[in-house]
């Protein structure tokens, strides 16, 4: 789902994948493709199927006579409510390539209605103190998620400039984001804010003498992270998969082999697939040449 380094490239995409580039300065040709609708080349048929990470993510699917490839990308089950969900092909998985970005026994998230919840309490709590709340969440996607979880608290969220453009995708696409407007120094004492870490550093509402600051993400699992950020609270929401669901979406497709990727120790998660008899090896994006 990420967008390519080659802002000028030609690439395929999902609709709302090429909506969500297009706001962020992409200039190729993106060609789209609907969930679930090959594509056939002289070598192969390759189709997208939503990996739940975020709007217009997708896996992809790659079948050939020498067999077929998952690539999960960035991928979450349960998946984001702010998605359009996650579906598995219903063919054989040969080969299946994962991220593993939480891939350790430590990681295992809340259900989403339990960090829902945190998240209202949070922002409720801030008000009822007269304090300006203040998530810290990536723009895209992360965002979106939470102002859906805020939506029935009634309350305005305000937002930067990136956040606010990529919102107005999410709500074309049929998503409840609630009542949102651009940041504004001036009125944002009584609003809901959400930014980033980033912005946060660089005096984003520094004019504000009472906020409360809950940093929104997987590593907010680790209280180490609270060292990190100048937050009041850590809520560990993620749109990734934990270790756990890593494991079991490995035992449900039982590829003949599983290639890792991004993670800090491969080992963990091979140990576990040993255990399952279940081929792994550590895939490295970066140096691998091999075919």
């Amino acid at each position: 789902d990420h967008m390519p380094r080659g802002r000028k490239s030609e690439v395929f995409c999902t609709a709302n994948t090429q909506k969500l580039m297009h706001k962020r300065g992409f200039s190729g040709t993106a060609s789209t493709l609907e969930f679930g609708q090959p594509l056939e080349t002289d070598h192969a048929r390759i189709t997208l199927y939503p990996a739940g990470h975020i709007l217009g993510s997708a896996m992809v699917f790659v079948e050939s006579d020498e067999g077929s490839v998952l690539y999960t990308g960035d991928c979450r089950i349960p998946p984001s409510p702010a998605s359009e969900g996650f579906t598995l092909p219903e063919h054989p998985v040969d080969h299946l390539i994962t991220e593993a970005t939480f891939s350790l026994p430590i990681y295992k998230w809340d259900s989403h209605e339990s960090l829902a919840r945190e998240v209202r309490d949070f922002a409720t709590t801030a008000l009822e103190e007269d304090s300006t709340p203040v998530f810290l969440a990536y723009s895209l996607g992360k965002t979106q998620e939470i102002m859906q979880m805020l939506a029935p608290l009634g309350h305005t969220v305000q937002l930067q400039e990136d956040g606010y453009q990529l919102c107005k995708v999410y709500e074309q696409a049929g998503f409840h984001l609630g009542h949102y407007e651009r940041y504004n120094p001036r009125t944002c004492r009584k609003a809901i804010l959400m930014t980033s870490s980033h912005a946060l550093r660089k005096g984003f509402a520094a004019h504000i003498s009472r906020k409360h600051i809950s940093y929104c993400s997987g590593w907010a699992s680790h209280g180490s992270a609270r060292g990190r950020q100048p937050v009041d609270k850590l809520i560990p929401l993620s749109d990734h998969l934990d270790f756990f669901e890593l494991i079991d979406l490995c035992k449900k497709l039982n590829p003949q082999k599983v290639h890792i990727t991004h993670t800090p120790n491969a080992d963990v998660v091979q140990h576990y697939l040993d255990k399952l008899e279940i081929e792994s090896r550590f895939l490295d994006l970066d140096t691998e040449t091999d075919d």
